[in-house]
């Protein structure tokens, strides 16, 4: 059994965020589930069993005061926050880029992107202040960090974005003891990837199903990092279905 951490996981309601959260409460570890959903994380946390437990802060990743606020109630409660799973992310509308409305990128480049930044901003201040200070910070990318599908240029730009930011983070980070980290996933079987099972637009123009694997197999690789001591870091991490056209994508 692993010494237990305080996790924050965003978007911690549904889909690889439930899995990350119920997977970290069984190894062990007091996790933070928010959301901006209350219903669906009570959901996660009812789900909830093992040696840890999980509690429900619902709040909005695009929303500073209310991250500001959420942070807050972390350290209220225990003093300080070891890890940070960025994990909150919108896949958007599926268009070419001439039909992308500014409303929609907007709302998918605050969510993937923002959402991590201000997450991130808020735990760095935690962590390198807190005694034994430090802390690890887990950013959820995508295989779309590395090679965007077609007619998704808001989710391949926040996603590629969010390597930057975890470069940089990584950087930064050195001389706090905070590690930073990115996990690229490529179809974990979740809502937002329902589709693609059944069939996803390929580069050449055809549409053919592809295979998954599950979010609980993601949901280990997570806790295995969370596990490690800071003094190690998994600066980027891949994971992907073994036949998915990723490797020579289309």
């Amino acid at each position: 059994m692993s010494t237990s951490k305080i996790v924050l996981v965003t978007g911690a309601g549904s889909g690889l965020g439930r899995a990350i959260t119920l997977a970290l409460a069984a190894a062990g570890h007091q996790v933070v589930a928010t959301g901006r959903t209350a219903e669906t994380l009570d959901e996660t946390v009812a789900a909830a069993s093992g040696p840890g437990s999980v509690i429900a802060i619902p709040s909005d990743v695009t929303d500073s005061e209310a991250v500001t606020a959420l942070f807050e109630q972390v350290t209220d409660r225990w003093g300080r926050l070891d890890v940070l799973v960025n994990n909150a992310g919108i896949f958007g509308p599926s268009q070419p880029i001439d039909e992308v409305s500014v409303q929609d990128w907007r709302r998918v480049i605050d969510t993937n992107l923002t959402g991590a930044f201000l997450c991130a901003q808020a735990a760095f201040r935690i962590m390198k202040n807190q005694q034994p200070r430090g802390g690890r910070i887990i950013n959820n990318g995508s295989i779309s960090a590395h090679t965007p599908r077609p007619n998704t240029v808001g989710y391949a730009a926040s996603k590629h974005a969010i390597t930057g930011l975890t470069k940089a983070l990584a950087l930064e980070g050195r001389t706090h003891d905070i590690a930073v980290g990115q996990i690229d996933i490529g179809n974990a079987a979740t809502e937002l990837t329902a589709g693609i099972a059944a069939g996803a637009l390929q580069a050449d123009g055809t549409v053919r199903p592809e295979p998954t694997i599950a979010a609980d197999d993601v949901a280990r690789l997570v806790v295995q990092t969370v596990d490690l001591p800071l003094t190690t870091s998994v600066p980027f991490l891949t994971v992907m279905a073994t036949g998915m056209p990723y490797i020579g994508r289309g």
